[in-house]
């Protein structure tokens, strides 16, 4: 592992801010490119006076996004038929199918929100977002703030414990955790939300 960070540091210093982009494009799409091996790396380096802590944000977000969009453009062009096509060898129905999509209509700004922040469904969250057409403009948005928060976290632990991979795991662990903590806190008060909104109309 930290022959394995030290080569990213290396890579994203060499690249300069490019390669932060271009890691997290690769976070965010298919490829299995941890976030957790990017961005702390990059936050030492500002640490160390060789980028700007704000600017490595930034381009964590807009790798992000533009990962995610990647994601979003690939499941809006196969869309509902090679979905069915395949999902009924997996007992997904089109009954189904409508059902989850019905969800992610009524829910779906929530649940990309949430999905950004979730290690493992960060990457696939807008799959659903595509095949339910959510709007560009919103897909964006809600998927720049989760993404920032995950992105500020990450810039913020490399800056501060520097390039100490143990510490660096450990704190990342913590905050995974507290994550967790907050997202279920989020969705209770979502849910209550959602319920009186229900209500009053």
């Amino acid at each position: 592992m930290h022959a394995l960070v030290t080569m990213i540091v290396s890579i994203v210093n060499g690249m300069g801010y490019a390669g932060i982009v271009a890691a997290m494009f690769l976070e965010s799409s298919f490829f299995p490119f941890p976030s957790e091996l990017i961005l702390p790396p990059a936050g030492y380096l500002a640490s160390q006076g060789k980028m700007d802590l704000w600017i490595v944000v930034l381009l964590g977000i807009v790798g992000s996004i533009l990962g995610a969009l990647f994601n979003y453009w690939i499941s809006l062009r196969l869309g509902r038929p090679l979905i069915l096509r395949f999902g009924k060898y997996v007992g997904l129905t089109s009954r189904a199918y409508d059902r989850a999509e019905g969800f992610f209509h009524r829910h779906g700004e929530i649940s990309t929100f949430v999905g950004r922040l979730i290690p493992g469904l960060r990457q696939y969250i807008s799959l659903p977002a595509g095949l339910a057409r959510m709007p560009i403009g919103k897909f964006v948005l809600f998927t720049g703030l989760g993404a920032g928060i995950w992105a500020s976290v990450l810039s913020l632990v490399g800056y501060i414990i520097g390039n100490n991979q143990e510490a660096i795991g450990s704190s990342i662990h913590r905050i995974t955790i507290y994550t967790g903590i907050g997202i279920v806190v989020l969705i209770i008060a979502y849910v209550f939300w959602y319920r009186h909104c229900r209500t009053r109309r």
